[in-house]
């Protein structure tokens, strides 16, 4: 008996917004958020599957990969026997990307009209792979190229250098795109492996955003996802310390002005729900956005400039804050940041400061329901880290002072962070 595909409205009355939920019968979980009144659509497709994922069990099978395969992989799924993909979109009029982050991998478009002819494509080239000898050699070459492009770009260094100065043992500390020397180890067979265990519809996700019904989403998916026994797959992560590898890092790079980064390493075994990622988005508004007292003092006394910013890190084994910018005197950034940690520890986040952030980090939500891409990127993301968008919401505005101090106090520990700088020669 075949099974039903099951349906889910998920409204909220607040925004006045609402989506669906499908659960696919091959197992593939599909979100429609219908926009009627909007020129534009968007889709992503997902699957939970990113650099970090480079030891594993998959049917009782254990593996491990190359550093770097998901990248590679990503690349590779463009190309078919009948051609590349980019080269289909290009007829139809559709903006195509694609990304591979640390936790995920995701191949998205955006359009004006064919829809349908579009979604064709994504569905069509995700589900069928093509890898020969040919093909991967001939892409170690291109894929060198833009590794060697990221070891010369500052901005880059001064993020993996001070991943390197927080985790001892975690792939996070891995370049995303893997080394010359780790991708000339991949092969069709490694990236069929890959592709076998982590490209199966009980992993992924589509979102499709716009102009678009569930029964039209849904007739498409129908004709290119077919059902496939679900695969048991245990993602091995090595041992992880609470404690930093170093406090400082520091390297010599052609710029300008000092680029750095000040990392705050945090439980990575805690997983986020809805209370508790909405407590550390208001709490990091309330300490770190550009109406804080601390953003006031950097900028008083010259220390940053408007390239100063933060952003959470959260992900299978990682819970982290990095804070990022240019600065004539990043030692002196990272001991007022330190100062400003440990004050609001012990004094706690001023309650009229909770309340605005509250109300920003709410207003930004109900903005970025106005972008396709925000949502679409907003679906996949939540899926994969077990929340829901709605949720994630309602959450912000039912936030308490006190739980919003208690994910300030778990991300923000002055005695476990490192400071990475790119600087020029002196």
């Amino acid at each position: 008996m075949k099974a039903e595909n099951e349906i889910i409205e998920i409204a909220n009355e607040r925004l006045n917004e609402k989506y669906y939920k499908i659960k696919h019968s091959s197992g593939l979980t599909v979100f429609v958020f219908p926009k009627q009144d909007y020129k534009s659509s968007y889709a992503i497709y997902g699957t939970n599957f990113g650099s970090i994922d480079n030891h594993f069990i998959v049917d009782g099978q254990e593996i491990r990969v190359p550093d770097g395969i998901a990248h590679y992989l990503e690349h590779k799924l463009f190309e078919s026997k009948d051609g590349d993909a980019f080269t289909k979109y290009a007829k139809t009029g559709a903006n195509a990307n694609a990304y591979t982050s640390f936790e995920k991998t995701c191949y998205l478009f955006s359009c004006s009209s064919n829809l349908e002819d579009n979604l064709k494509i994504l569905l069509g080239f995700v589900q069928n792979p093509y890898f020969t000898d040919e093909t991967v050699a001939k892409e170690q070459g291109i894929i060198g190229q833009e590794i060697r492009m990221y070891d010369d770009s500052p901005d880059w260094r001064v993020m993996f250098n001070l991943l390197e100065g927080m985790y001892h043992n975690h792939p996070i500390k891995i370049d995303i795109a893997g080394t010359v020397e780790t991708i000339a180890e991949i092969t069709p067979k490694k990236l069929y492996q890959c592709y076998n265990a982590f490209y199966t519809p009980h992993n992924m996700a589509l979102c499709v955003v716009g102009n678009a019904q569930p029964e039209e989403v849904l007739k498409l998916v129908d004709e290119f996802v077919k059902p496939v026994p679900e695969k048991k797959i245990e993602r091995i992560y090595p041992d992880e310390p609470i404690d930093v590898v170093k406090d400082y890092v520091e390297q010599t790079f052609p710029v300008l002005i000092p680029m750095f980064q000040l990392g705050f390493k945090a439980d990575g075994s805690v997983k986020l729900d809805e209370k508790r990622a909405a407590g550390c988005e208001v709490a990091l508004f309330a300490f770190a956005s550009n109406s804080s007292p601390m953003y006031k003092q950097l900028m008083d006394e010259g220390l940053i400039n408007e390239s100063f910013g933060y952003e959470q890190v959260e992900m299978n084994g990682v819970n982290a804050v990095l804070f990022s910018g240019e600065s004539q005197n990043p030692k002196r950034v990272a001991e007022v940041i330190r100062k400003h940690v440990r004050s609001a520890l012990k004094n706690g986040i001023d309650p009229e400061e909770f309340e605005i952030a509250k109300k920003a980090v709410y207003a930004q939500y109900a903005l970025e329901l106005n972008s396709v891409q925000a949502i679409g990127g907003g679906l996949i993301g939540c899926e994969f880290s077990g929340r829901e968008l709605f949720k994630c919401i309602d959450a912000i505005s039912a936030l308490t002072l006190d739980e919003a101090q208690d994910m300030l106090a778990f991300l923000l520990n002055p005695d476990r962070c490192t400071l990475s700088v790119v600087k020029g020669d002196d």
